[in-house]
C-alpha cells in the first residue's frame, strides 16, 4: 500500500522504524525540513540520532510499540525489521500504511516533480552520490539529495533538501529496493556481485540491474563504464540514451585511487551532458565521505589513521591500492572486520587475494548483521591462515578488538599508515587509536 503526499498535502504524521540507519535517517530529516512531523525509534544511541533530536524529532530506543503514535499517518520500516517485529505489528493493528525506506523514498521523490538522478552499482554508490552532489552544489542548480553516508561537502549531513530541478539519491541494490526509486538519469559505477543472502547467484544479481534499467524513460540517459562487461551489456540493452564514462579522462582528485577516479569520471559525464561549466575544479575540490578512505587523525605512536567502510574483496583491493600508491614508502597496516559470515563464505577465494597491497593485515572479528546464517561455516583463525597463504601478506587474527587494539599498540610506528576497513563496527578501533 502507498500513501500519496500529493493527495494529502497537509502536514503528515510520519514514524521511522529504524531512523538510525544512514538511509533512514536522511529521509527523516528530509521529511522533517518539509514541515511533516516525525518521529522514530532505533536500538542503540547515535551521532545520526543525536543530530535528529537537534531537529527536534522524539526518538525512542524502546522498540516494543508503545512508541508508535496512533495518530500516525505513515509507518517507515528499515528492511532490518521483520514483519513480527512489534513495532510492524503495532501499526497494523492500528491501520497504519507502512512503507519501507525505499518504497517511502521513491513515492517522495516521484511526488517531488523533481528530475531523478540516480547512483548504483556494487561498489562506489556512496562517493560517485557525493561527488555528483558538489558538482551540482557549485553550480547553483540548489539539488535534493539522500545520501548513504556524510560528507562535509553537505556541512557533515547525509541529506540536502534544495529547491531547484533535481534530486540525487544513492540506490542501493539489496533485496532489489532500487526498483522502487523512478530516475531519469541513472549511475552505474560497476556489476561485481554482492549481498548473495538476497540473491541466487550473479545471474540473477545483473537481472536485477537489468529491471532497474527498464524502468529509465524514452528521453532518460544511462552512465556507466565500457570496460566493465556487465555496465557494458547494460548500456546495450539500455532504452534511452546511453554515454560510455570511459570516454573521458580520469579527473583529478584528493581522494586516492583510480577507483575514486573512476567514480568520478561518471559524474564528469554527467556534469558534461547537463552542460555544467568546470566540474573538473569541483571534483579536486571534493572532500570525500564518512568512512570512504576518510583521514582520521594521527595516533601517538605517530601514525596516520584512516577509516573506510570497504567490506566487498574489489573495494579492499581497490582501497589497499589507492592508499599504497598515495603514501608510497610508508607501511601499510589494514585492520579488516568482514561484514557478515555469508559474505565471507560466498566470497572466500576473492578475499584471500585482496590484501596484496597491506603489509600487515589483522582481523579481529566477523560482524554478523541481517540473517547472518553461516556463523558455524565459517572459521576466522583458518581465514586469518589463508589469506596469509594466499599472499605474500602477514596475517593475524586479533580474536576481539581490545586484543587488537594490544597489537596495534606494539606494532605501530612512526611514518605507519593503519586503514580500518568494515561495514560493521571497526571504526571504533580507529577511534580507539586516537
Amino acid at each position: 500500500m502507498t500513501f500519496s503526499l500529493v493527495e494529502q498535502w497537509v502536514r503528515m504524521n510520519i514514524f521511522c522504524a529504524g531512523i538510525g540507519g544512514i538511509g533512514l535517517s536522511a529521509y527523516a530529516a528530509y521529511q522533517k525540513a518539509s514541515g511533516h512531523r516525525v518521529s522514530g525509534s532505533d536500538q542503540v544511541e547515535s551521532d545520526l540520532m543525536l543530530d535528529l533530536r537537534r531537529q527536534s524529532m522524539e526518538i525512542s530506543l524502546n522498540q516494543d510499540g508503545s512508541k508508535v503514535p496512533k495518530d500516525t499517518d505513515l509507518f517507515v520500516y528499515t528492511l532490518a525489521l521483520p514483519e513480527d517485529h512489534p513495532e510492524r505489528v503495532r501499526a497494523k493493528e492500528l491501520e497504519i500504511p507502512q512503507e519501507t525506506y525505499f518504497q517511502a523514498l521513491g513515492n517522495l521523490m516521484r511526488e517531488s516533480g523533481k528530475t531523478c538522478i540516480a547512483i548504483s552499482g556494487t561498489h562506489g554508490k556512496s562517493s560517485t552520490t557525493a561527488m555528483a552532489a558538489k558538482v551540482f552544489i557549485d553550480a547553483e542548480l540548489d539539488p535534493s539529495v539522500i545520501l548513504g553516508t556524510k560528507t562535509q561537502d553537505l556541512d557533515g549531513k547525509n541529506w540536502r533538501k534544495g529547491g531547484g530541478e533535481y534530486f540525487i539519491v544513492e540506490a542501493c541494490e539489496y533485496q532489489r529496493s532500487f526498483l522502487h526509486i523512478s530516475p531519469k538519469i541513472l549511475l552505474i559505477t560497476n556489476i561485481t556481485g554482492d549481498h548473495f543472502d538476497a540473491y541466487k547467484d550473479m545471474a540473477d544479481y545483473e537481472h536485477a540491474f537489468e529491471e532497474l534499467i527498464s524502468k529509465l524513460p524514452s528521453d532518460g540517459l544511462l552512465i556507466s563504464h565500457g570496460s566493465d562487461p556487465a555496465c557494458r551489456a547494460l548500456l546495450e540493452k539500455a532504452p534511452c540514451k546511453t554515454i560510455d564514462a570511459d570516454s573521458f579522462p580520469l579527473p583529478a582528485l584528493q581522494i586516492p585511487g583510480k577507483h575514486m577516479q573512476g567514480n568520478a569520471r561518471l559524474v564528469l559525464a554527467l556534469a558534461k551532458h547537463v552542460k555544467l561549466e568546470n566540474p573538473e575544479q569541483s571534483l579536486k575540490d571534493y572532500r570525500g565521505c564518512w568512512r570512504r578512505t576518510e583521514i582520521k587523525g594521527t595516533s601517538k605512536e605517530g601514525a596516520l589513521v584512516i577509516d573506510d567502510y570497504g567490506h566487498h574483496p574489489n573495494e579492499v583491493k581497490a582501497t589497499l591500492l589507492g592508499l599504497k600508491e598515495a603514501y608510497a614508502g610508508r607501511r601499510l597496516i589494514c585492520v579488516f572486520q568482514p561484514h557478515t559470515h555469508d559474505r565471507v563464505l560466498k566470497l572466500y577465494d576473492q578475499f584471500l587475494t585482496a590484501f596484496s597491497a597491506a603489509d600487515l593485515v589483522i582481523i579481529p572479528n566477523i560482524y554478523a548483521a541481517r540473517s547472518d546464517r553461516d556463523q558455524k561455516q565459517v572459521d576466522p583463525k583458518k581465514f586469518v591462515e589463508d589469506i596469509a597463504k594466499g599472499s605474500s601478506t602477514e596475517a593475524l587474527y586479533g580474536e576481539s578488538f581490545e586484543k587488537t587494539l594490544e597489537m596495534l599498540r606494539k606494532a605501530l610506528q612512526q611514518n605507519d599508515v593503519v586503514v580500518t576497513m568494515g561495514a560493521g563496527d571497526i571504526w571504533k578501533v580507529a577511534e580507539a587509536l586516537l
